[in-house]
C-alpha cells in the first residue's frame, strides 16, 4: 500500500472564526485610542481671529485625559459594542477571505512566491467586500464615539448600539445605515490592502533573513510595519469617512473632501495621525499576534 503525504489547511469557517476572534480582541484593547482619534478628526478648525478660542482636543494624550475628566473611564470605550459587531463581520470577512482570494487570483497551478501586486489586489478586494456588509456597524460606532459631554438636562442622542440602529432607521431610513459607504469602501479597501499585503510581504522578507523564524518577534515586526503603511496611505480617506459619518451636513464624499481642504488645508487630512498610528500600529500587532496563535486551533492535516 502506497504511503500518502499530508498537508495542513484551514477551512474558510476556521479562517473566519480565528480572524473574528483576533480582530475583536484587538478592538477591545485599542478602542480608547480610536475614540481619541475620532474626536480629533471631527474637531473643526478654530477661528484664529478669536483669541479666546482654543481647540478642545490637542493630541492623543490630552484628548484621552479630557474625555476621562469630563465623561469618565467608560467613555473611552464608547462604540465598543458596534465595534465588536464590526470586527466580527468586517474582520472575519476581510482577513478570512484574503488567502482564498489571493489563491483564486493566481490560480491552482501557480508555484512560487505570490507577487506583491496580487497581495495588494486581494487585500483591496476583501476589504471592499467586507465593509459593504459591515458599514452599518461602522456608522453606529462613529456616531456613539462622536458624542461628547452633554450639558445638564440634555438627553443623549443614542442610549446604546441597538437604540442607535433603530433610531437611524426610523429617523433617517434604512439606507442611512450605509451613509459614507463610498469613502468607507475607499478607506477600508486601501487600508486592508496596506495591512494584509504589507504584513504578508514583510513577514516573507524577514523569514528569508538568517536567524529569523516564524515566531512572535517576526509577527511583531510585520504587524508594526503593516500598521505604519496603513496609516500613511489611509489617513486622508479615514478623516473624510469619520466626518461623513459624524456630521450629516456634508452632501457627498467630494463635498466633504473639498470643504475640508478649502477650510482647513491639506494637513487636515492627517488630523489624528499620531493616535491613528498608535491605534492601528497596536491594533495590527495585537491582531496578528492573536491570529497567528488562534488559527493553530483550526489547522487540520489532509492527505494529498
Amino acid at each position: 500500500m502506497a504511503d500518502h503525504g499530508f498537508r495542513t489547511e484551514i477551512s474558510f469557517a476556521g479562517r473566519f472564526a480565528s480572524s473574528a476572534v483576533a480582530a475583536c480582541f484587538a478592538e477591545f484593547c485599542t478602542i480608547p485610542l480610536d475614540t481619541a482619534k475620532v474626536r480629533l478628526q471631527l474637531q473643526k478648525k478654530v477661528n484664529t481671529t478669536d483669541q479666546m478660542a482654543t481647540p478642545k482636543y490637542r493630541g492623543t494624550l490630552s484628548t484621552v485625559i479630557t474625555i476621562l475628566r469630563e465623561e469618565g473611564l467608560t467613555a473611552l470605550w464608547k462604540g465598543l459594542v458596534p465595534g465588536l459587531h464590526r470586527q466580527c463581520l468586517y474582520g472575519g470577512l476581510r482577513i478570512g477571505l484574503y488567502e482564498p482570494v489571493k489563491a483564486f487570483f493566481v490560480g491552482d497551478s501557480f508555484v512560487g512566491d505570490i507577487p506583491l501586486f496580487i497581495k495588494i489586489l486581494a487585500g483591496f478586494t476583501t476589504g471592499a467586500l467586507a465593509i459593504a456588509v459591515a458599514n452599518p456597524t461602522d456608522l453606529v460606532k462613529v456616531r456613539l464615539q462622536a458624542e461628547g459631554k452633554l450639558l445638564p438636562g440634555m438627553p443623549r442622542r443614542y442610549l446604546g448600539a441597538l437604540d442607535a440602529y433603530l433610531k437611524i432607521i426610523k429617523q433617517e431610513g434604512l439606507g442611512a445605515l450605509w451613509t459614507g459607504l463610498g469613502p468607507n469602501i475607499a478607506r477600508n479597501a486601501i487600508i486592508n490592502a496596506a495591512e494584509l499585503a504589507s504584513y504578508d510581504q514583510i513577514k516573507q522578507t524577514v523569514l528569508r533573513i538568517p536567524g529569523f523564524t516564524d515566531d512572535i518577534f517576526t509577527h511583531l515586526l510585520a504587524g508594526l510595519g503593516a500598521g505604519l503603511f496603513a496609516v500613511c496611505i489611509g489617513s486622508p480617506v479615514d478623516v473624510v469617512k469619520s466626518r461623513m459619518m459624524g456630521d450629516s451636513s456634508y452632501k457627498s464624499t467630494f463635498d466633504c473632501f473639498f470643504k475640508t481642504l478649502k477650510n482647513e488645508g491639506p494637513l487636515a487630512f492627517y488630523k489624528g495621525f499620531i493616535p491613528n498610528f498608535a491605534r492601528l500600529g497596536s491594533w495590527n500587532v495585537i491582531m496578528f499576534l492573536t491570529l497567528e496563535q488562534v488559527k493553530k486551533f483550526f489547522v487540520r492535516e489532509v492527505p494529498f
